[in-house]
This record gives C-alpha cells, structure tokens and sequence, in this order.
C-alpha cells in the first residue's frame, strides 16, 4: 500500500496537509476504486438483468462477479445469499422491515445493545410501533464493553430476534459477536449483526461467526458511497417477504396477484447501483491485495500508539476503553465542548468527527454532549497522529 494510491490525501487543508481522522464515517477512495466507476460509466453503462445487447450482457457479467467477490470476502456458502442494498442502513432497514413483516407478533420482542448506531435502533423502534412488539436493551460497562451476563436475562419465549453491532463506531469496542450469537442460537434465535464499522478493519467469515445476518456499507471499506450489503442465510432469505416492490424482484405480475423471483433478485428491486457494486470489487480486491489481517495488525498498532499519546495531554479522557477494540479513539479535553476542539483541529488540516457519532443513547450513558472522533486507517501513520497530538494541545492552550 501506497499513500499515493490515494488521490484526496495530497489535497491541503488551509495550506495545511491534509490529516484525515473521520474514517469511521467514510473512508478515502484508492485510485482503482475511482477509475473502475469512471471506466464503467464511460464504457459499459447499461441496464442490467434485462437486456440481450452487448453493453448490458458485459455490465451484467461485472456485476455478479462483483457479488461472486463479496460472497468470498465475508466467506457466505452461496453468492445469491449477497443481497446489495444503498448502505448498512437499508440493509438493517431491509432486514428490520422483512423479518418483522414475517415473523413479528403484537407482544413480541426484540433486542439489541446500548452502544447501537442510531441505523440499529430506528429500524426495530419502527417495528415494534407497527407491530406492538417490545424493544429490549442490552447495557455496557463504563469501559464500553458489553455486559454479556445479561443476555441471558433478557431473553424470553416472546424473543424473536437479537440485533448487535460487530463493532462500536463511537467506543471502537470489538463486541464477542460469536459468543453472544452461540447464546441466541441455544434459544432457537436468529441474530442480525451490523458489520459497518467492522468489515474494514478484521476479516470477518459469516459461516464461522454462523450469524443469520450481516449487514454492511461499501464507502466504509474504501469503496463508493451509495452501495451496501445485507447477507442472509438462505434459509430465513426463502421464508421472509421482500422489503422493497418493483422491477426485478418479481417473476410473475398480474393484478390478482404476483410472484417473487429467486434469491438474491427477490430483494432488488429496481435498477441497482451498478458503477458502484464494480467500484466495491475494486476496493475488496484493494485490500486483499494489502491483506485484511494485515490491515488489522497495522490498525491496531497506531491505535495503541494514539491513545499512549494523547493520555498525555493533560485532562484528556478517553470514552471506550475496552480490551478489545478497533482504531477508533473517542475523547474529552477539560470541559471543552468536542465541536469547539474539531473546529480548531480543521483549521490545523486535521479531520475528525465531532458530535453523538449518531450514538446518543452512548452519550447519554456518560451524561456527555459528545466526543472528538478520530479513527484511523491503512493509509493513517504515527507521524499523522503526531499532528493530531500537537493540534490537540495547541487548541486546548486556545480554548482554556
């Protein structure tokens, strides 16, 4: 891997080098990625599915060997269990809306974690207003791990589903997703896992981890915006009801009634994102060129780095401590206010994310209005957190 092969990252900001530290909201796009969506709309823009002309026969090809290279990536049994969708969010929205319509019942419940992206908590909140189902929490310790022990007590004979992310993009805590998926599993429970923040950053096989679901978005593991994944178990995917109606999902129509096509088509309504499915190829194949573990090993390395040297500014806390974490650190000075810290730190040429981090049921927890976010990637180095280091310092001396 080359920083070169990252074109945004020569930019300046403020005459400044650019320092980026938002990866945990989006990541920056490698060369590959850019020229795979510009060489498809230049060369094979088409419909897909539908046509027998040349241009969309070549676009359809890309396109399910696209799905063919996720299949293998998060290591799914079948590639019609890959199921794209705009983002982690439709796919949780998708997979909330589906199983609800199928299975959920007046009284039945659901539950999910404290730490959940507000994408994991919206979509159950819905359903449980359509159906008059019942919303259950599972808390975190003040280190920002899971309290595990209490799974157990929450689960019923009305449970019907547990929801939990992989990996907080707020505390950066790697949850023991296989644990608490073995705990479901010995209640005859199906578990959806939201792997947006944890697809980037550790290799992930859904066999292994033996989840009924996993959702994902591109733009956070160096591909387009715009294009996700849901992964289903072929079993639950045949029993559920497609979430969207449409072109494509359909293999028969008439106004009595239609019936739906097969898997993965039965949940795609609608022209897909076809630039941007090629385009996350490119990126799946950029970092297995790079090596998923080895991008976890670097990763965790300039995690361990960062946090040794910004707990040296003094009255910095740091807001998920847990043994177990990905490359993000989230952080208080004194009593400045996280947005006051991250104008400042712009103005240095460093980006970082300000705010709830759309987790504020989490900043509710430590009764906080929010952190200063940085998290890191392959292309991030020591020196760079040097930067943030010193930006750090310099607005704390400007603002107390």
């Amino acid at each position: 891997m080359n920083r070169s092969d990252f074109p945004i990252l020569e930019e300046l900001v403020y005459k400044k080098p650019l320092v980026y530290f938002d990866n945990a909201a989006t990541t920056q796009k490698p060369k590959e990625v850019i020229d795979a969506l510009s060489n498809y709309y230049e060369t094979l823009n088409s419909n897909i599915h539908r046509g027998v002309h040349c241009l969309s026969q070549k676009a359809t090809e890309e396109f399910e060997i696209a799905r063919k290279c996720v299949q293998q990536f998060i290591h799914a049994a079948h590639d019609y269990e890959i199921v794209f969708t705009r983002g982690a969010t439709e796919s949780i929205n998708l997979v909330a809306s589906s199983f609800g319509r199928t299975f959920i019942e007046a009284g039945d419940e659901i539950i999910i974690s404290e730490m959940e992206h507000h994408s994991n908590i919206v979509p159950w909140q819905f359903l449980c207003e359509d159906r008059g189902a019942v919303l259950k929490v599972l808390p975190f310790a003040e280190n920002g791990e899971l309290l595990l022990d209490q799974l157990e007590s929450l689960i019923t004979p009305r449970t019907k589903i547990v929801a939990v992310t992989h990996v907080s993009n707020t505390l950066g805590t790697i949850n023991p997703v296989k644990q608490i998926i073995e705990i479901a599993h010995a209640h005859h429970l199906p578990v959806m896992i939201d792997g947006a923040q944890a697809v980037a950053h550790c290799p992930v096989d859904v066999q292994d981890l033996d989840c009924e679901f996993y959702c994902f978005s591109g733009h956070k593991m160096y591909g387009p915006m715009g294009i996700g994944v849901m992964y289903g178990k072929e079993e639950w995917l045949n029993r559920m009801k497609p979430y969207q109606g449409g072109g494509e999902m359909i293999s028969n129509v008439t106004f009595e009634k239609t019936t739906y096509n097969e898997l993965p088509f039965k949940f795609e309504a609608g022209t897909p994102a076809v630039g941007d499915v090629i385009g996350l190829r490119k990126a799946i194949e950029y970092m297995q060129s790079v090596g998923v573990q080895a991008i976890a090993d670097y990763e965790n390395e300039l995690l361990q780095y960062g946090t040794e040297q910004l707990l040296q500014i003094d009255g910095l806390r740091i807001y998920g401590q847990s043994a177990h974490k990905a490359a993000v650190i989230s952080f208080l000075v004194g009593n400045i206010h996280p947005y006051d810290m991250g104008v400042l730190l712009d103005h240095q040429g460093i980006a970082v994310r300000t705010g709830h981090h759309c987790t504020q049921p989490v900043m509710t927890h430590y009764n906080i209005p929010g952190t200063v976010r940085a998290s890191f990637a392959l292309y991030n180095t020591k020196e760079e957190i040097d930067t943030l280091v010193k930006g750090v310092i310099r607005a704390k001396d400007m603002l107390q």
